[in-house]
C-alpha cells in the first residue's frame, strides 16, 4: 500500500483505474491506411505495460468521410477499424490499462483536397487559418448524417472492446457549433447558447442511445476560449453543468484556449520557456463548479506537478502525454522509487511539430518512442563486454556512452571542452530554451551511475585513443559553423554561434542570412534585437526557419515582433565587400538574375556545420571496419553492422551526429542508440 496520491485507484463509473496517471488523446500519426496497426499498438502497449492507468488513443479518430485526416488520423468511419482497435485494447487490457479513443469530425480543421476530396464542413463559411480550407456551411441533412456517423463510430469502438470514448469539442466541429466565433447559423443550431449546444448534445444523445448506459462517454472541451466574443469561463462552467445534468456524460477533459492558429495552439499546448501547467488551476475551478470527474493535460511535465494536481483536488486523472513520449516508464519508475531516473520532457515539442513537418511524432531525445517494434526502451545487456572510447560529450556522445554503459561495456569519454553538452550547452544559454540542458543532465546522471570515465579539457588525437586500447571507438565530435558559402567576402561574415557565445557583440544594422532554417539564426536574432539593433533575417526559402516548425516558431515571433526585426524570403546572399566602415551585401534570388546591393555594419551567415572529423580520419585506417557501417544490417536489425575489410585493425570505428553531417539532436541520439545496440 502507498499513500502517494498518484498511485491511488480512481473509480470512474464501473471502471476502476489503477492509478491517477493517463496519456490523453493525441495522434502520433502512426496509422497505416488510416488504421492503428502494429506500430500504433506497440506505442500504446509499452506505456500500458509500464503502468499507466488509462491510455487515450487518437487525436482524433474521424467519424465521417467528409472529415478527411489532417494529420494521418485513425479512420473511425471504416468497419475495419474494429479489428485493429480490438488488438490494441486487448494488448493494453492485458496489463491492466484501460483504453479509450477520441472521436471527432474535424469540421473546418482539415482540407477539401485530402481524402475523398469532399468539401470540408462547418457551421459557417469562416476559414480556419491553420488548415486554410474554406468550408461549406452545413445543411440539415449534413447535421443528421454526421450525428449518425458519431453513433456508428462509437458503436465500433464498443464492439472493439474499448472502455469508452471521448468526444473532441475544442477547435473541431462540435466546438465550432458551440463557439459564437465560428457559428453563424440560424436557429435551431445557431444564436443562443441552447441552440449552439444543440448539435453536440444531439451527438451525445445519439451515442448514448446506441451504446447504452454502461459504456463510458466523456467530452474534451474548451471551457474558455480566452478570446473576445468566444466561449468565456462563465459560459464554459455552464456548459460543464449542462453536460453533467444531461446524465449522459461521464467525465470532462478540460482545455483552455483555441487551436485555430499556431500561436493559439501553443498557448493551449505550451512549449519550453512557457509556464508549466498554466491551465491547471483553471481545470480545478471547472471541477469544483461542475462536480464532474475531471481530466486535464497541458505541460504537466514532471511527477511533482502531477502529484500536486491530484493531491490538491484539482484533477481526478492527470495527463502526462508528452512526458510519456520522453519516458514511457514513468509510472513504473514512480512505483519502484526511481523518480530521479525518469527521462525528462524538455518541452522541445519536436514531437508535435514533426507531425506537420514529416508526418510522424518523435521525441527529441528518446528515439525509441514510435520505434517500439525495432528499438527497445530498456537497453539489453551485451554478452561480450568491451572497452568503448567515445570522443565527444555532446548529446550523441553522451547517448553512446549511456547505451554502452547500460550494455555492460567499459566506457571512457574524451571531451575537448570543460563541460559536457556540446551545442546543447550553447542552446541552453537562451533562458527560454534552458530546459534543453535536461538532455545533457539526464545522460550525465545515467553515466555517473554506471561508472563512465570522463576526461574533460582533452583534445583527443589518434595516439591518445589508441593508448587506451579500445575495442570500439565512437566519434561524436560534432561540427563547427560552415562559413564559406559566399562567392566573396566569407571572412567578413560571422556565425550565429559567435553572437550566441558572446564572442562577437551585436552590430547596429545587422543582416542574418539563414540558409539552414534552424534555431541558431532565430536565437541570434533575439539577442541582436534585444540589444536595440535593427536586424533583418533573410532566407532563400519561400518561408523562413522551416526546421524550427510551427509551435516552436511562436516564441521567436512573439519576442521579435515588437522589435526592429524584419523577415525577407526568396533572397540569396551572394557576396560581401567592404564599403568604408560598412559591409556591402550583394543579394540575388533563385528566381531570376536580379541582384541588389544593401549596406550593413554586421552580417551573420547561418549555414549549418561542417564535421570536426580529423581524429576520425586519422583512426580510420587503423580500424577493422575502416569506419564502414552496414546500413542494410543496421536498418533491418539483424546481422553485424561492422564489416571487417581490414583484419589487421584492432577496433571497430563509427561516427555519429554532426561529426558525419549537419543534422539535429534527434539524429545524433538516434545514431548513437541504434548502432550502440548492435555491438
Amino acid at each position: 500500500m502507498t499513500r502517494d496520491a498518484l498511485l491511488q485507484p480512481y473509480q470512474l463509473k464501473h471502471l476502476t483505474l489503477k492509478n491517477r496517471i493517463m496519456t490523453t488523446s493525441h495522434e502520433p500519426a502512426y496509422p497505416e491506411d488510416g488504421m492503428p496497426k502494429e506500430r500504433y499498438r506497440a506505442y500504446h502497449e509499452i506505456r500500458a505495460k509500464a503502468g499507466v492507468a488509462l491510455t487515450m488513443t487518437a487525436g482524433s479518430a474521424t467519424v465521417s468521410r467528409d472529415s478527411p485526416p489532417a494529420f494521418n488520423n485513425i479512420l473511425a468511419y471504416k468497419d475495419e477499424v474494429v479489428h485493429w482497435m480490438r488488438e490494441l485494447s486487448d494488448a493494453c487490457h492485458a496489463h491492466g490499462c484501460a483504453v479509450m479513443i477520441q472521436l471527432t469530425h474535424l469540421g473546418r480543421r482539415t482540407g477539401w483536397s485530402k481524402g475523398d476530396w469532399l468539401p470540408s464542413l462547418a457551421p459557417s463559411h469562416l476559414r480556419e487559418p491553420a488548415h486554410r480550407a474554406f468550408p461549406k456551411k452545413m445543411e440539415d441533412h449534413d447535421i443528421a448524417r454526421i450525428v449518425t456517423d458519431y453513433a456508428d463510430a462509437a458503436e465500433r469502438m464498443q464492439t472493439a472492446g474499448l472502455d469508452g470514448i471521448e468526444l473532441q469539442a475544442y477547435g473541431h466541429l462540435i466546438d465550432q457549433f458551440w463557439s459564437p466565433l465560428t457559428n453563424d447559423m440560424d436557429p435551431p443550431y445557431g444564436g443562443s447558447l441552447d441552440n449552439r449546444l444543440r448539435f453536440g448534445f444531439d451527438v451525445i444523445s445519439a451515442i448514448r442511445d446506441r451504446v447504452g448506459p454502461d459504456f463510458i462517454v466523456g467530452v474534451r472541451y474548451t471551457a474558455d476560449e480566452t478570446a473576445e466574443g468566444g466561449i468565456s469561463e462563465t459560459e464554459g462552467v455552464e456548459i460543464a453543468q449542462r453536460l453533467r445534468d444531461s446524465g449522459k456524460v461521464d467525465f470532462l477533459n478540460v482545455i483552455r484556449g483555441q487551436i485555430h492558429t499556431d500561436p493559439a495552439m501553443t498557448d493551449v499546448i505550451p512549449v519550453q520557456g512557457m509556464k508549466s501547467a498554466p491551465h491547471l488551476d483553471f481545470a480545478g475551478r471547472i471541477r469544483r463548479a461542475s462536480g464532474m470527474p475531471t481530466f486535464h493535460a497541458a505541460r504537466i511535465p514532471d511527477v511533482a506537478t502531477a502529484r500536486h494536481a491530484v493531491s490538491a483536488g484539482l484533477l481526478d486523472m492527470v495527463g502526462m502525454t508528452r512526458a510519456h513520449m520522453a519516458d514511457p516508464m514513468i509510472v513504473q519508475k514512480v512505483m519502484e522509487g526511481r523518480e530521479d531516473d525518469i527521462r525528462p520532457c524538455v518541452g522541445a515539442t519536436y514531437c508535435l511539430d514533426r507531425i506537420y513537418q514529416a508526418g510522424e511524432a518523435l521525441c527529441i531525445h528518446n528515439p525509441a518512442t514510435g520505434r517500439e517494434l525495432s528499438i527497445p526502451h530498456v537497453i539489453p545487456a551485451s554478452k561480450t563486454p568491451k572497452h568503448a572510447i567515445v570522443v565527444g560529450a555532446g548529446p550523441g556522445g553522451l547517448e553512446a556512452s549511456r547505451v554502452a554503459a547500460e550494455r555492460g561495456h567499459k566506457v571512457t569519454v574524451l571531451e575537448a571542452a570543460a563541460e559536457p553538452g556540446g551545442q546543447i550547452r550553447l542552446t541552453a544559454q537562451s533562458r527560454r530554451r534552458s530546459e534543453m540542458i535536461g538532455i545533457t543532465d539526464w545522460r550525465m546522471a545515467q553515466c555517473a551511475a554506471r561508472d563512465v570515465a570522463f576526461h574533460f579539457n582533452t583534445i583527443a588525437e589518434s595516439e591518445d585513443v589508441m593508448a587506451l586500447v579500445p575495442d570500439v571507438v565512437i566519434i561524436a565530435t560534432g561540427g563547427l559553423p560552415q562559413t564559406t558559402i559566399l562567392a566573396q567576402g566569407n571572412d567578413l561574415a560571422v556565425s550565429a554561434w559567435d553572437i550566441l557565445t558572446g564572442d562577437v557583440a551585436p552590430g547596429q544594422n545587422v543582416l542574418i542570412y539563414d540558409d539552414a532554417g534552424d534555431h541558431p539564426a532565430l536565437m541570434a536574432a533575439e539577442v541582436i534585437a534585444a540589444s536595440g539593433a535593427d536586424v533583418e533575417i533573410m532566407t532563400r526559402d519561400r518561408s523562413f526557419a522551416p526546421e524550427v516548425m510551427g509551435m516552436n516558431l511562436v516564441p521567436y515571433m512573439r519576442s521579435l515582433q515588437d522589435k526592429n526585426a524584419t523577415f525577407t524570403v526568396c533572397n540569396t546572399l551572394l557576396s560581401l565587400s567592404k564599403s568604408g566602415n560598412l559591409l556591402e551585401a550583394t543579394i540575388g534570388t533563385d528566381y531570376s538574375d536580379h541582384t541588389q546591393k544593401s549596406l550593413f555594419d554586421q552580417v551573420i551567415v547561418n549555414q549549418g556545420t561542417l564535421p570536426l572529423d580529423d581524429v576520425y580520419f586519422a583512426l580510420k585506417p587503423l580500424s577493422r571496419n575502416l569506419g564502414e557501417v552496414d546500413h542494410d544490417a543496421l536498418v533491418a536489425g539483424v546481422g553485424s553492422v561492422f564489416p571487417k575489410p581490414n583484419p589487421s585493425g584492432s577496433f571497430d570505428l563509427y561516427r555519429i551526429g554532426d561529426a558525419v553531417s549537419s543534422r539535429n539532436i534527434h539524429a545524433a541520439i538516434y545514431d548513437a542508440l541504434r548502432i550502440g545496440l548492435r555491438w
